[in-house]
């Protein structure tokens, strides 16, 4: 059943962006179009989260501004990460994600016209997705991104230690604020194991209070990222914890 079930899941996802896309298609050819292809993709996974029926509860500690520019930073154990963070941020948003997502037909397209990538073996690379981070957020868009770099957790709940500097250093110099985001369940739902199976439960997830980089310098990106891993890694303890009682 859980294979049936995760093909199924696999379907109405393909479907729905499908469906979707000639509208992404046409917004993708001007810059000035993108947010309304943000809401045709949050729209997409909406959908997909109700076909598929997996209810999503959200406790929002700090409801984001939808006029101010944040750098989301979240844990990162499961592919369907990807999926839930436009449902669970109303905000506009560029993904700093890895270059292989370019691969992906259709969904690859829209990622390399809109947001960031970034191969992390290759230094250069790095040092241009920061580059392209920091003229996002000039712009007044937001910023997702997952600082362990990758799903690199052997052992979740437990998050991948240390995270990535690049989210901290771009956040402090645009003196920005830095909002964790604690994705309970996604795991357990979709684990990252082959072959992967999708599991029927509920999305949970955790918008936290910013962190502010106001007046602080590139000497204090240690400090901060030290913070933000805390209070994420806090969380998924807590949750784990609730759940073993």
């Amino acid at each position: 059943m859980k294979g049936l079930y995760s093909a199924w899941c696999v379907f109405c996802f393909g479907f729905w962006y499908v469906v979707l896309f000639p509208f992404s298609w046409i917004g993708l050819q001007r810059p000035q179009w993108y947010p309304f292809v943000h809401r045709v993709n949050r729209l997409c996974s909406q959908i997909f989260l109700i076909c598929v029926g997996v209810s999503v509860q959200i406790e929002y500690r700090y409801r984001p501004d939808l006029h101010k520019t944040y750098v989301f930073c979240a844990n990162h154990f499961s592919y369907l990460d990807i999926v839930v963070m436009g449902v669970i941020l109303e905000n506009y948003f560029a993904f700093v994600g890895k270059e292989e997502v370019k691969k992906i037909p259709l969904f690859g397209y829209m990622f390399v016209k809109m947001h960031i990538y970034v191969n992390r073996d290759a230094s250069q690379s790095r040092v241009s997705s920061l580059s392209k981070s920091l003229k996002t957020l000039s712009t007044g868009r937001s910023v997702v991104i997952f600082p362990e770099g990758g799903i690199k957790a052997p052992s979740p709940p437990r998050m991948h230690h240390p995270f990535q500097n690049g989210a901290f250093q771009v956040a402090i110099r645009q003196q920005v604020p830095i909002v964790p985001v604690t994705l309970l369940s996604n795991y357990d739902i979709l684990p990252d194991r082959w072959p992967l199976r999708m599991k029927r439960k509920a999305m949970r997830a955790i918008v936290h209070q910013p962190i502010e980089t106001t007046g602080c310098t590139q000497t204090d990106t240690n400090a901060i990222r030290e913070q933000c891993f805390t209070v994420i890694q806090e969380a998924l303890q807590q949750n784990n914890q609730s759940n073993a009682t």
